[in-house]
């Protein structure tokens, strides 16, 4: 099966999106996505390392939306139910006609996961990827899970060794 994933964009938030954003460093693959003035997080200012564009809006729905329109697809990782801004990036990606999965990584083994997103990504030829789900706050494992699951993506995109730990 053949990955067309050419870029990994986010929001830039702690947790999954960093996850997603530093498995794309590790493996020197093209990133970005759009983030909230002033590169706001709930730890801070995003490092500027992370090559997002800030926006001049500091609400982060406005940087949610725009992900999901500039990315070809919408994965969201979680470990359960969607909630919060999770809930509002798969209503925005049914909303805009966008393509989007969700992998409950609580209740889908790692190697299946993988297997989806490797076959979503196919079938919906995702060229741009937008990665989302919780912060690091409301989820503690999910910074580990999703780099973990984008490092594997990107290894089977690149043909060799990306940053897995």
């Amino acid at each position: 099966m053949t990955i067309g994933v050419e870029k990994i964009i986010s929001g830039g938030q702690t947790g999954a999106d960093q996850g997603a954003l530093d498995a794309a460093l590790a493996c020197d693959f093209p990133h970005g996505g759009a983030i909230a003035a002033g590169r706001k997080t709930e730890a801070g200012p995003l490092p500027e390392q992370y090559r997002l564009e800030e926006l001049s809006s500091s609400h982060y729905p406005d940087r949610t939306a725009k992900n999901v329109r500039d990315g070809d697809g919408t994965v969201i990782v979680s470990h359960g139910e969607l909630s919060g801004g999770s809930a509002l990036t798969r209503d925005l990606a049914e909303r805009m006609g966008k393509p989007w999965l969700h992998l409950d990584c609580a209740a889908t083994p790692f190697e299946e996961a993988l297997e989806s997103l490797r076959s979503w990504c196919s079938t919906h030829r995702i060229r741009v990827l937008n990665v989302a789900g919780p912060r690091a706050s409301s989820d503690p494992l999910i910074y580990t899970t999703t780099r973990q699951l984008i490092s594997a993506l990107l290894h089977d995109r690149q043909r060799g060794p990306c940053g897995l730990f």
